[in-house]
């Protein structure tokens, strides 16, 4: 999870990721990720629009988010 969190933050990939808070719920975000050091990761949280920090055992899964281009006619 580490190394595909690196990639998304080199690359200023915009990611979907499912975490799980220290009492066990899930959610779904998507995030920006603009600082690694040790176990954390300090993002920007499109949904909650602030930035936050993670631990990074708690990213079950990311995915970059892919945008399409809309079509000028």
């Amino acid at each position: 999870m580490k190394e595909q969190l690196t990639k998304a933050m080199k690359l200023n990939y915009l990611l979907e990721v499912v975490y799980m808070d220290q009492s066990g719920k899930l959610t779904k975000r998507r995030i920006k990720v603009l600082k690694m050091h040790g176990e954390k990761i300090w993002v920007w949280d499109t949904g909650k629009r602030a930035k936050r920090t993670f631990l990074i055992d708690r990213v079950l899964a990311c995915q970059p988010v892919l945008r399409k281009e809309r079509e000028i006619i």
